[in-house]
Formats: structure tokens, sequence, C-alpha cells
């Protein structure tokens, strides 16, 4: 049977779903430090967090310093729906409409909620040795609050004895990390991080890899504390990501989509993936899917890779013939590919 409309699939977004792609939480919502609760050190953190926002949005340390943001360089407030202080911190939440409307209208590229998962295999060495940070011990939370702040969902592991024997400084520096993607499988994360934190010298630095697929990134930070050095590295891993899911304004066209081999169960995780394209649901043909999306070929493809869906080729017969130019031959029609359609299955 063929249904044209959108079914009650809308209440199966509450079972128990692969984890692909992660929501950031708090994706609009920004921490930053102050001395005291002045109006001056208020005004100056507020542009620090308006900084940070952006960055997270957009991927790009220069994006608030466009003409275009002038006025809200000179007034962040007009975007924030409330502040407040929390101890030591500025707590700032932007209003997710307003911001996404200004930094639009100016003409950036933004980065939607839905990010890669990254399970982040922290060795912090010292002269009494290596240990992996792991998810309950307590730099776990100087991990995960530099991944807030950054806007990234981390996973870290567990750390059992298992990990932390395997968690070698050569597993970490290897080109290619067998050991390591093994131990991860567990995790279904959609990126591996692998960093080595130490000291010398009262400065901090690391060496980090990051593999998202068979795509490899990396790089080092240097900074004066842990806490600055997870920002750090946090912070350059955001933007060698951000630029494989911006969805620039204007660059996005209108695509057809199929998605075949699509049972209930991946139903919502499929609408996570697809939402940053205004997806639109046209109809359903037993497993197979048909979307109406508007992205480019290029972004869509990053995105449904944190499906780990697979891309297949146009089946024969799906083409649209072309009449001959001459009317009167009797030449067969010329066959092309209808390239606005893109088809992927599980």
């Amino acid at each position: 049977m063929r249904l044209s409309v959108r079914p009650i699939l809308f209440c199966l977004s509450l079972l128990c779903l692969p984890a692909l792609a992660a929501p950031v939480a708090g994706l609009y919502q920004v921490r930053e430090a102050v001395a005291d609760q002045q109006p001056e050190t208020r005004d100056a953190a507020m542009q620090r967090a308006l900084q940070t926002l952006v960055q997270r949005l957009t991927g790009d340390a220069e994006a608030l310093q466009s003409a275009k943001l002038e006025g809200l360089r000179q007034d962040p407030q007009q975007i924030v729906s409330q502040y407040g202080y929390e101890g030591d911190v500025l707590l700032v939440e932007f209003d997710p409409a307003s911001t996404e409307r200004q930094l639009r209208q100016a003409g950036l590229a933004l980065w939607g909620a839905n990010r890669p998962a990254i399970l982040t295999w922290w060795l912090a060495e010292s002269a009494e040795g290596s240990q992996l940070i792991g998810e309950s011990q307590g730099p776990a939370t100087m991990l995960r609050d530099a991944a807030q702040h950054r806007g990234l969902p981390l996973r870290l592991p567990l750390g059992d004895l298992s990990e932390q024997l395997l968690a070698t400084p050569e597993a970490l520096a290897a080109n290619d990390p067998q050991a390591l993607r093994e131990a991860s499988e567990r995790y279904a994360a959609d990126a591996l991080l692998a960093v080595q934190a130490s000291e010398s010298g009262g400065t901090w630095q690391a060496t980090w890899r990051l593999w998202l697929g068979d795509e490899r990134e990396q790089g080092k930070a240097e900074a004066a504390d842990p806490a600055a050095l997870a920002d750090a590295v946090l912070l350059a891993v955001s933007q060698r990501l951000a630029p494989r899911f911006l969805v620039k304004p204007g660059a996005a066209e209108s695509l057809t989509l199929v998605i075949e081999g699509a049972d209930l169960s991946r139903f919502a995780a499929l609408e996570r993936l697809l939402e940053p394209f205004a997806a639109r649901l046209q109809s359903i043909d037993g497993q197979r899917l048909t979307y109406q999306v508007s992205a480019s070929p290029e972004q869509l493809r990053a995105q449904l890779a944190l499906g780990q869906l697979q891309e297949v080729a146009e089946p024969q017969g799906a083409a649209v013939p072309v009449d001959s130019a001459d009317a009167g031959t009797a030449a067969a029609p010329q066959v092309l590919p209808r390239s606005n359609q893109l088809r992927f299955r599980w």
C-alpha cells in the first residue's frame, strides 16, 4: 500500500533508537567566568558569550567580525532571552530564532544542533605515568564542560582496566588506530578523538587526532592549564568539523531524497538527521521513504553518513527521457540521469 501523507510514525520517536548524530543540549546557552558582577564585567562577559555562540554555530572564529553584525556586536542583549549569575559564572540564554535570523541575514552558514557524537580517548601523561580519563573520573567534568562550551556532543570511555591498558601513547598516535576503533564500537559514536596531553615547563600541550569515517583530522594545542587545554582542543575539533555540515544561505537546492530499507525503528533517527534541511516526507512505499529536502548534495551526504547510510546508484529505468532535437528521426531518445535525486539505504 502506498501512502502520500505523514503517518502516525511520530509516536515512534519515543522508541529506543540507535545512537547516531546527537542533538547538542544547551546549544544556545553559554557560560562565561566573571570576577565580579559589576556592569562593565557583565558587558565584557556578554561579548565573550556572543563570540562563543557565533563560533559554535558557524565554526568560524572571524564570523562575528562581519560588518553586517556590527549592531549585534554593539548590543548582544537584543538576542538574549535571559541571563543570570551562578557563583562566578555569567549564564546567558540566547534566543534561537532571533540568533539564527540575524546570522542568516548576515549571510553566514550555520551548523544545526544535530552533530557527530565524539568518543574521546584522552590520555593525560605525567612523570608518574599515563592515565586514560574515563567517564566516572574527576577530570571527566572538565572535558564535558569544554565540550559543552564548544557545542560538541562528547562521550568518554568507561576507563576500566582493559581500556587503560589499551590506551597507550603508541595506540593513540597510530595513523590507523584499529585497536581503539574496535574498543569504541560498543559506545556507538560517530567520531573517534584521540588526545595525548602533557605538561612541560608550566605549559600544557596536546596532540590530537580525529577520525570521522575514513577521514582524519589532526592538530596540536597549547594552554596554561588542563581546563584551557581541553577547551582549545575541542575548539579546534569544532572548527574542523563545522565546514562539513554547514547549511549555507542560498547554496541549497531542492532535492528528492529516497531512503531504502527504512524500518519503523529508524524513522525518528532519520527525522533528526534531516532536520537542518527542512525535510518534507512525500510518500511511503513499503520500506522506501521519499523526502523533499533543501540542501546541497555534499551537505546531505555528510549528514547521512552520520546515520551510517550508504549512497546507492539510480536503478535502471529511473532516468529522464529527452526527446531528440529532430522529431522526424527514428533515433531513440537520449536518457539523462536525474541529478536532483539522491538515494540512500542502511
